[in-house]
């Protein structure tokens, strides 16, 4: 295993947390504002922060990029291929999230917008996804 001079310690991969929010048969997605992948849409999430619970990134994440204040956060999977991300080797935990029906997405943080998007329309090819993210769509909302 390779160690990192500048982190003083191993070169491990980097941890990050989704947000798959549902409404019916729709899917909240963000438009990513930065690179890499600007302009794909993506769950919401983001990194864990140092000393935090993924879980709770996860939520947290949410609020930031779309305004939405989740509850009862439920591991969906773990994303890990070293290939995932072009920055470099990111492990992705991803938590289905429940959002009130009364809430209504803003994009904010790194998110360029924010919207519930038909299932039908995200897996018709119209829209361009971020990474891995219709892999998860698919392991999540075709299982």
């Amino acid at each position: 295993m390779a160690t990192c001079d500048e982190c003083n310690g191993w070169l491990n991969p980097a941890l990050a947390a989704d947000a798959a929010v549902r409404r019916g048969d729709t899917v909240l997605l963000i438009q990513r504002k930065h690179p890499p992948m600007q302009g794909a849409w993506a769950l919401p999430g983001g990194f864990v922060d140092q000393g935090e619970d993924p879980l709770h990134a996860s939520v947290r994440e949410l609020e930031e990029e779309t305004g939405l204040v989740g509850t009862e956060p439920t591991l969906l999977m773990v994303m890990g291929d070293p290939a995932r991300d072009p920055r470099k080797h990111i492990v992705s935990v991803v938590y289905e999230i429940q959002v009130s029906d009364d809430q209504t997405p803003t994009a904010g943080d790194d998110a360029a917008d924010a919207k519930f998007w038909p299932i039908e329309t995200v897996f018709s090819g119209e829209l361009t996804l971020a990474g891995d993210h219709l892999e998860i769509l698919t392991n999540w909302l075709k299982r």
